[in-house]
């Protein structure tokens, strides 16, 4: 029976001599956990233990297995062409209109998990404020950052009850981390704090498989609230950019 670091070995080594003769990388991030992230990735020990494979070149641009992305990509875009399944943003984003929500609002919830369904799963709410923070209002992206926290503690004021998910994801006992907990009690001091809550809100109550929402329903309030840099999301100069590069070409080499 083979072990995780086998395995993951095993399809490494495969990747490698089946894409057009470049060596397909992936950073340690995306293996730590099946392998032990000292011991370098697995990539790494199959090129060492194959004089061929050191012969070859790296992936230095697009990956071949993915579809290609335009040359000046847009938010919509990467829904497109890089997102996983969005039916969640997308419902959370249309019952945030239902409810009368204002505009930001409902562009934060359509955005408030794409690290989720695009970059990163831990920390997702820090990670997809980043990523969007140089290109909608200062109150979206604290509105996505602090959602992270919030849904963890329920507010009576607002109907919004600790999830039952949640209860079977992390169980009974689970406590939230501490750095979950300060930014909880920084958050509901804040003049934004009900920004964030309505993400929560809207959060929980979008997990309906029989809806189907479009993203057109959301083109206007994205044109209207989501910068969009002339040169392509990405191509920018942005504090974020690199993250969003790192979306399009995610086994790009250095």
């Amino acid at each position: 029976m083979t072990s995780p670091l086998e395995r993951a070995e095993a399809l490494e080594r495969e990747q490698i001599v089946t894409l057009e003769n470049k060596v397909i990388t992936r950073s340690i991030i995306y293996t730590s956990g099946d392998c032990d992230p000292r011991e370098g990735p697995p990539w790494r020990k199959a090129l060492m233990a194959n004089p061929e494979l050191r012969e070859m070149q790296f992936l230095a641009g697009d990956d071949p297995r993915l579809p290609a992305v335009p040359e000046k990509p847009t938010l919509i875009d990467y829904f497109t062409y890089r997102f996983g399944p969005a039916e969640h943003l997308l419902q959370s984003a249309r019952l945030a209109k239902l409810n009368g929500c204002s505009e930001k609002v409902i562009l934060a919830c359509l955005l408030h998990d794409i690290s989720v369904v695009g970059f990163l799963l831990p920390d997702h709410g820090y990670w997809g404020a980043q990523l969007v923070e140089p290109y909608v209002d200062k109150e979206v992206a604290w509105a996505i950052k602090y959602h992270q926290a919030l849904r963890f503690y329920p507010d009576e004021s607002v109907g919004y009850e600790y999830p039952d998910q949640y209860l079977r994801w992390f169980g009974d006992d689970y406590v939230p981390d501490p750095y979950i907990e300060r930014d909880y009690q920084h958050a509901r001091n804040h003049r934004w704090y009900m920004s964030a809550r309505q993400i929560t809100i809207n959060d929980l109550y979008a997990f309906d498989p029989d809806v189907t929402v479009s993203l057109d329903e959301f083109v206007d309030i994205i044109g209207r609230h989501f910068r969009q840099p002339e040169e392509g999301l990405g191509n920018d100069d942005s504090p974020s950019a690199h993250m969003w590069r790192t979306i399009v070409r995610p086994t790009k080499f250095l």
